[in-house]
């Protein structure tokens, strides 16, 4: 099992967009081996998003970025977000 982290910094007045367009992502995602999405918005900068999931694999998570509903997600990203985001991947020990 791994997490990912994803660090995301939105246009202002984006937010909402941002926020529905995450719930709309997690219901398509279905079963690609996601188990889990949370999305956390910072409390001193409303347009700075912290998005964990939890995946069964780094194999099923490579699956979900290599799809084209990835890559749809990432140019509709493109308009919305101030800069690129910053992933990492965590491992459980």
């Amino acid at each position: 099992m791994i997490n990912v982290g994803i660090n995301y910094k939105v246009k202002k007045g984006r937010e909402i967009e941002f926020e529905e367009r995450f719930r709309e992502v997690v219901r398509h995602v279905g079963n690609s081996g996601m188990l889990e999405a949370k999305i956390y918005k910072n409390v001193e900068d409303p347009s700075d998003y912290l998005i964990i999931t939890k995946w069964e694999s780094l194999e099923s998570f490579r699956k979900f970025i290599n799809s084209l509903d990835y890559k749809e997600t990432v140019e509709y990203g493109k308009s919305i977000l101030e800069k690129r985001p910053v992933h990492f991947v965590l491992g459980e020990k």
